[in-house]
């Protein structure tokens, strides 16, 4: 039974997910261990105890099988291998181990909306339209001589390739060297729930579920996203794999409303056990554009839907907690100050986040403040969404520096430049060449620093972490927001058997005052320090952020 859990009465079973903190990896910036300047598993292995001192439960691990890398590992051509540049079979059962001693569980990511188009199962495919592979994907023929449907990709143009030697268009919601399986195919699903159990089997923690949403499309209607047969496939899934076993699976859901995220994440439906919704980050894009069509964030906008995912879920799902992931920018550089008030603003940040309810998701480098790293050139980006986006709006007579403008705002490469540990050469991430440039700023935002200075960012993170493993009333409390604040301050009260806290947050560069009918008892956590808080009356200076208990 978890700490205080049974004082609420409740009777349903606990997972170890619902009080955990889980650290994403994107292994290809994280750590080099042998100098090709591509990050590695026996980097991760070498940094494990660098997150048992961070205090978190679970790593999320973005891919790391066999792949030719059209898009960064999420186009995996054998499921049950492991990239040549991250090492072997051996050293990833050596991770599964070592993560196990330091009680970190590892959460595989779990990208089977598609494949590469170097995958056994396409290449089978394409060899003629009677292949036994040829159903796997999706295949149709042209109309009127052109593509079957309008159907857009994510990362531009078409979704829908040409196939010269067998005259059909093949689907790809994404590059077109991904082509969408059919999960209409039963065949297609057993072999994706055969290789899911290959990896339960070796101790896997869980599944985090690229794009899982969109396993259910009905293409030729135009529907992507939640089409009608997807909440069967993953009850399927559930029976077939993970249901059996302990451990946290999580569906990357870019269009789910809370009732949807109900549909998921409800215990009694025996589907997941909660998802990624994305509402809160599509905020700061105009309304019916893509996100490459930047506005100001709204922050009244921003406490409206954090709120409605606090609240709106019950007891009937669960919430992810995340400002920042491989997909996204910098939360620092995005919404806050990435410069004189950088560590007041990724602290203001972390504690605003980490005491609402749900499982908190850490971005490698976010724990110590790491930031967007701009280019003034293509020539600079790697990422192939922002260099398709480039091109395609380039022909469209977009200027250039706009687009530049727009790459630097949200284009995923600056989530994804290497991981800062020291300030030597290249960050401490590589001795050789790094795949993608170090930011420049590495010598004064790195991991050392941190653990050198008791007042850093780094030391807020550990002990956010430790506040959730030692209180109930993260995990498991009402959440309540102070509605009567100035639009840039977020403040809310969490309150569980009788106990109450209030976290406050200024979410700007001015100074604004705050106050409660109330008085603190207890600090629990301060990015300003304060030795005492009087919450009936105070200024909250820039980006300043506290949680006090209330006192009863």
């Amino acid at each position: 039974m978890v700490k205080g859990y049974e004082a609420k009465g409740m009777e349903k079973e606990v997972k170890w997910w619902q009080t955990a903190v889980v650290y994403q990896i994107y292994p290809r910036s994280f750590q080099d261990s042998d100098g090709d300047g591509i990050g590695d598993l026996r980097g991760i292995i070498n940094r494990i105890d660098y997150l048992k001192l961070l205090g978190i439960t679970a790593i999320w691990l973005s891919p790391v099988y066999k792949s030719p890398n059209d898009d960064n590992g999420y186009d995996i051509s054998d499921y049950q291998d492991i990239m040549d540049e991250f090492g072997t079979m051996a050293d990833m059962e050596e991770l599964l181990a070592k993560a196990n001693e330091a009680s970190i569980k590892i959460v595989m990511d779990l990208v089977v909306n598609h494949t590469s188009d170097e995958h056994k199962w396409f290449i089978e495919a394409k060899k003629s339209r009677d292949n036994a592979y040829r159903d796997y994907y999706i295949w149709r023929d042209p109309v009127d001589g052109a593509e079957p449907n309008e159907l857009g990709s994510i990362f531009s143009g078409s979704a829908w390739e040409f196939d010269e030697a067998s005259g059909q268009y093949y689907l790809h919601l994404f590059s077109k060297r991904q082509p969408d399986l059919n999960w209409e195919n039963e065949k297609v699903r057993r072999e994706v729930y055969d290789m899911m159990n290959f990896w339960l089997d070796k101790g896997v923690g869980g599944f985090r579920m690229d794009v899982i949403d969109l396993i259910g499309k009905l293409p030729d209607q135009g529907i992507t996203g939640n089409g009608p047969k997807l909440h069967e496939y993953l009850q399927e899934m559930n029976r077939e794999t993970f249901g059996s076993h302990d451990v946290l699976t999580v569906g990357e859901t870019w269009g789910a409303t809370p009732e949807i995220a109900k549909q998921y994440s409800d215990p009694k439906r025996n589907e997941l056990s909660m998802v990624f919704q994305f509402e809160h980050i599509g905020l700061d894009q105009q309304e019916g554009k893509d996100k490459w069509d930047l506005k100001p964030l709204d922050i009244a906008e921003l406490k409206e839907v954090l709120v409605k995912w606090q609240t709106s879920l019950g007891d009937e799902g669960w919430n992810s907690l995340f400002w920042n992931n491989h997909d996204l920018p910098r939360i620092v550089s995005r919404w806050g100050n990435d410069r004189e008030l950088r560590e007041q603003c990724a602290k203001m940040f972390a504690i605003l986040l980490h005491i609402m309810k749900g499982t908190p998701y850490i971005y490698q480098g976010e724990e110590i403040g790491m930031t967007n790293c701009p280019v003034t050139s293509i020539d600079e980006v790697e990422d192939i969404e922002a260099v398709n986006m480039y091109h395609d709006r380039l022909a469209k007579g977009y200027a250039v520096e706009d687009i530049i403008r727009s790459i630097n705002a949200k284009g995923r490469d600056n989530a994804r430049t290497p991981m800062q540990w020291d300030d030597s050469v290249n960050g401490g991430f590589t001795s050789g060449t790094p795949w993608l440039h170090v930011n420049p700023n590495y010598a004064e935002i790195n991991v050392q620093r941190n653990l050198d200075n008791p007042d850093s960012i780094f030391y807020t993170y550990k002990r956010l972490i430790q506040l959730r493993k030692d209180n109930p009333i993260i995990v498991w409390g009402d959440f309540e927001l102070i509605a009567h604040t100035v639009k840039e301050v977020f403040a809310y009260y969490r309150l569980y058997n009788g106990e109450k806290w209030l976290v406050a947050a200024n979410m700007s560069e001015r100074e604004h005052a705050f106050g409660v009918e109330e008085d603190a008892d207890e600090i629990l956590i301060s990015n300003y320090n304060r030795s005492s808080i009087d919450i009936r009356q105070l200024t909250l200076q820039p980006y300043e952020a506290f949680a006090v208990k209330v006192r009863g």
